[in-house]
């Protein structure tokens, strides 16, 4: 059946979307909802068959090829094709990488053009932008080094005759720029103050992700992005929700990841103590599964 469906997307246009749904969604949950023997097969149909990764590499570069949709939060069929492609390709890459899988097409993608879809939302609905998160991050735990995926970058265009102060942090985060870095990091910090729960979710998992690759690239350069003064005020906003606002998930994993980098001009010995004492008084049992989560590895890292 996994061999017939991807067949069957391989013959579709991206304009397909009634049939493409559907089946793409098929192929998604056939790769996470099967045991690690079915699953390494799975992906080896997948990525076998080109004509589906030929049609996955136009889906993608829809997204910003098409004019965004006149209410944000309605999720069009178009968008939720997109939605699909994005978290397929996120899984094939980590499945691909995990079983070393061979690929027979490989799939490009401009960089820039991924990183602005992020940055430069223009009515993007919320579960997009999750979904290509999702890919950001699969993206980044691999170095930007699938045998699946080419990356076309921007960054080196600039002047090889002209050197420009920030020359030696560009080459040493390649393909990223130190720009576009912050651009990423303060528009993620702009998501998180919309308290979506799924958005808040994927974007301090984004957040972590990134400053891993950071910290493995340049430790300097993670460490003063982890401690940029804007993650106060955010930490602040976030914080004005009322009573036992600390316990929520985002801030929990937030809060462990200023401490995992030492930022404390972010993050205050007051703080730390009034967590404590929210997590004393609370009842544990009653947490829900993702704050217990949270909490324990704030524990740990403190």
């Amino acid at each position: 059946l996994l061999f017939s469906v991807s067949n069957l997307c391989g013959k579709c246009r991206p304009g397909d979307t009634d049939l493409l749904q559907p089946s793409l969604n098929f192929l998604y949950w056939s790769l996470h909802q099967t045991t690690p023997c079915s699953q390494q097969r799975a992906v080896a149909v997948l990525l076998s068959n080109v004509s589906l990764l030929e049609l996955l590499q136009k889906v993608l570069e829809c997204t910003w090829l098409r004019s965004p949709p006149a209410e944000p939060a309605y999720l069009s069929s178009e968008d939720a094709l997109l939605c699909s492609g994005w978290l397929l390709v996120a899984s094939l890459l980590l499945y691909q990488h995990r079983f070393n899988t061979e690929v027979h097409q490989t799939l490009s993608l401009d960089l820039t053009e991924v990183l602005n879809a992020v940055i430069f939302r223009k009515k993007k609905p919320i579960l997009l932008l999750v979904s290509i998160m999702q890919f950001l991050r699969a993206v980044l735990r691999q170095n930007f080094s699938s045998s699946l995926l080419v990356i076309v970058g921007q960054n080196t265009a600039q002047g090889a005759t002209q050197p420009q102060p920030s020359s030696l942090q560009d080459a040493a985060l390649h393909p990223l720029a130190m720009q576009q870095v912050f651009s990423l990091v303060v528009s993620l910090q702009n998501l998180l103050v919309h308290k979506d729960l799924l958005l808040s979710q994927a974007v301090v998992a984004c957040l972590e992700t990134l400053l891993e690759y950071l910290s493995v690239k340049n430790q300097d350069v993670a460490l003063h992005v982890a401690s940029q003064p804007w993650h106060r005020f955010l930490l602040f906003t976030l914080l004005n929700g009322g009573q036992k606002s600390l316990l929520q998930p985002e801030v929990l994993r937030l809060m462990t990841l200023f401490l995992r980098y030492q930022s404390s001009n972010i993050i205050s010995q007051k703080e730390i103590s009034q967590l404590l004492q929210e997590a004393a008084e609370a009842n544990l049992a009653e947490l829900p599964e993702a704050t217990s989560r949270a909490l324990q590895l704030f524990l740990c890292q403190v």
